[in-house]
């Protein structure tokens, strides 16, 4: 099957990649070939708006057709009626807001070079928002120019947060979407306020919250550090809630006050060619889908200050009664820069499920490929396939931390897990930029019987030359180990 993505001069496809790949990919349009590539997405450029074209791939003989979209009336948002200004001290919040509000289906908002200054704003169905290269979007550093508060999620549980610098939809979990066919895209770069702005916001909540916490006593100790609970009310870079059809493509997205880009209780949401960085922001994860199902994640580069990707279905109990798993994730030709590689849970209550992973480096990442929950959480993690990786260590295992709120009756269930073709270096990148030895493998289920580590296949693994080359269990049943094999990397 081949899946794709369309602007009015662009066709962006990707295909999952066949058990038995071939060495190179050969695109056709309209029977011509135009391309071959070793990756499992190509793009078509300088083709005509509003056209059907028929697609190939060999060697597998896959066929579909794609239109263009359609050519958009461009909306200048330094033209008249808005005159917004891109000298970076100018505040442009209104003036922003209103070319968004003013974007039919018909229209994209264009942002020319320029650093344009702006607190939060809100996207809504059916627009397009284009920013030009040398462009900037930067939110400011004001905790004021994030409010209202707005329903949203953070570290498990639905709270209401700051909003984001920009926002997409309404949180419901009892809805469906209510915000669908966005596409954000080109060739600049959407800034949050950073770590300064979340250390005001945390600041401005713990003074607010002092009584609360001073209530809670020796509970504070449950949670990760004394920032936890001030700091669950930050904001993202950008919000999508009840969102579906939504597309982020080419730019770079920088520094929000915690996560980057969190999908809520949404559906089909792709983030390709995208560069993120949030070196230095506590919590910096870069791509983080959240009680949510068919996201796709390619061809993006990270240097993040956490986990370039973490997938999340809520803490027990409310993730258990939403009852609304995160699946059909599919994420392929990723870097990772530094950060902390991969994650799954530890918030994965309402279950994950069906993640696929392929062709990406994570070498120089703290955690590679990591699969956690407390004890407590309850829910499961299963039908995990990831193959062609590099990595510094595959993990499978409970953690400590994060582990304030009820608990569940049962432990998770982690279960049905593939790992193929993986070189693992045995040694992780810590955020100190060193490296420190550590087993390749490791995989630790709970003592509860029913709740060991399951069915899991580590077939054709790579070791390099010099690593601990250790694949360490407890609490496990079923593991299955294939040609492991001990080599330096080609």
């Amino acid at each position: 099957m081949i899946h794709s993505l369309a602007t009015d001069t662009v066709i962006t496809v990707w295909w999952e990649k066949p058990y038995a790949a071939p060495a190179k990919y050969e695109v056709y349009v309209d029977e011509e070939r135009t391309c071959e590539t070793e990756k499992t997405h190509a793009s078509i450029e300088n083709l005509e708006p509003d056209t059907t074209y028929r697609i190939c791939i060999e060697p597998m003989h896959l066929e579909t057709e794609v239109r263009t979209g359609i050519r958009k009336r461009r909306i200048d948002v330094t033209a008249a009626p808005y005159h917004a200004k891109g000298d970076g001290e100018t505040l442009n919040t209104r003036m922003l807001q209103k070319a968004l509000d003013d974007c039919g289906a018909g229209d994209a908002v264009y942002l020319p070079a320029g650093i344009y200054l702006t607190g939060a704003l809100r996207l809504h169905s059916d627009m397009e928002l284009y920013l030009e290269e040398g462009a900037v979007l930067q939110g400011t550093e004001c905790i004021e120019d994030y409010l209202p508060r707005i329903p949203s999620r953070f570290e498990g549980t639905e709270r209401e947060c700051y909003s984001s610098l920009l926002n997409l939809g309404h949180m419901d979990h009892k809805r469906g979407a209510d915000c669908e066919n966005v596409l954000i895209h080109g060739r600049g770069t959407i800034s949050g306020g950073g770590a300064v702005l979340a250390r005001k916001m945390i600041e401005d909540e713990r003074e607010r919250l002092k009584d609360y916490i001073a209530s809670l006593g020796v509970k504070v100790k449950e949670c990760e550090n004394d920032d936890t609970i001030p700091g669950r009310v930050r904001p993202r870079l950008i919000n999508m809630s009840n969102c579906r059809n939504v597309r982020i493509s080419g730019l770079t997205l920088q520094n929000g006050p915690c996560w980057n880009v969190h999908m809520i209780y949404s559906d089909s949401v792709t983030t390709d060619h995208c560069i993120f960085r949030s070196e230095k922001v506590w919590n910096g994860d870069g791509w983080d889908p959240d009680f949510s199902a068919n996201c796709t994640l390619f061809a993006c580069t990270f240097y993040t200050g956490d986990d370039a990707v973490a997938i999340k279905s809520g803490k027990n109990p409310e993730g258990n009664i939403i009852n609304r798993p995160c699946e059909y994730i599919r994420i392929f030709d990723c870097y990772s820069a530094f950060g902390h590689g991969i994650c799954m849970g530890s918030e994965m209550s309402g279950g994950i499920r069906d993640v696929r992973i392929w062709d990406c480096d994570l070498r120089n990442s703290l955690c590679g490929l990591e699969i956690k929950g407390t004890r407590k959480r309850g829910g499961y993690v299963r039908d995990i396939f990831v193959r062609d990786c590099r990595l510094p260590r595959i993990q499978v295992h409970s953690v400590g931390y994060n582990d304030d709120g009820i608990g569940a009756e049962e432990p998770p269930v982690f279960e049905h897990f593939v790992f193929e073709g993986i070189y693992l270096t045995g040694r992780y990148y810590g955020d100190d930029r060193s490296y420190t030895e550590c087993p390749a493998v490791s995989m630790e289920g709970f003592e509860e019987e029913g709740h060991e580590v399951k069915d899991v296949l580590l077939k054709d693994l790579v070791l390099a030359p010099g690593a601990l080359q250790k694949i360490q269990v407890c609490c496990c049943e079923g593991i299955r180990v294939e040609n492991l094999s001990t080599s330096r990397e080609v």
